[in-house]
C-alpha cells in the first residue's frame, strides 16, 4: 500500500514539472508578445486562459495521465522551437514526438486556436467590465 502511495506521489511531481514547465514557456511567449501589451492584457492571464484552453485539446485525461505529461513535454518543446541551437533537427524530433508532421501541425493547430480564442475572451470581458465601469460612474 505504502508503495503505490509513493508511486502515486512521484507521478504527481512529475506532472506538476511537466505542467510547469510548459506553463513557464507560454509565460514567457506572453510576456514578449505585442499583441498582449496592445490590448493591455497581462501576460499571467492570458497565460492561464492558453494553458486551460490549449490543455482542453490536449492528450490524455488529466493532469497526471501519461499522454498528458507526454503533451506537456511536446508542447514546451514546440514553444521553444525559436530557441533551439539546431531548429531544422528540433522540428524533426518534433514530428517524431507528435507521431507525424500532421500531428506537430495539429498541436499548433491547437495552441494558435487557444490564443486567439483567449485574446478573444479576454477583450471582449475588458470592454464589457469598461462599459459596466462608465454605466456605474454616469449614476452618480
Amino acid at each position: 500500500m505504502k508503495k503505490i502511495i509513493v508511486v502515486i506521489v512521484l507521478l504527481a511531481l512529475s506532472g506538476c514539472a511537466e505542467k510547469q514547465e510548459f506553463e513557464s514557456a507560454v509565460l514567457e511567449k506572453m510576456k514578449s508578445d505585442k499583441e498582449i501589451k496592445d490590448y493591455n492584457i497581462t501576460p499571467e492571464n492570458m497565460t492561464d486562459c492558453v494553458i486551460h484552453t490549449t490543455a482542453g485539446n490536449m492528450p490524455g485525461l488529466f493532469a497526471v495521465d501519461p499522454e498528458r505529461l507526454k503533451a506537456y513535454k511536446n508542447y514546451t518543446k514546440m514553444l521553444q522551437l525559436e530557441n533551439s541551437s539546431d531548429p531544422k533537427k528540433t522540428l524533426e524530433e518534433l514530428r517524431t514526438d507528435f507521431g507525424s508532421a500532421k500531428g506537430l501541425a495539429e498541436a499548433h493547430a491547437n495552441y494558435t486556436e487557444s490564443y486567439m480564442e483567449c485574446i478573444s475572451g479576454l477583450v471582449t470581458n475588458a470592454e464589457k467590465d469598461l462599459k459596466n465601469s462608465d454605466n456605474d460612474n454616469t449614476k452618480h
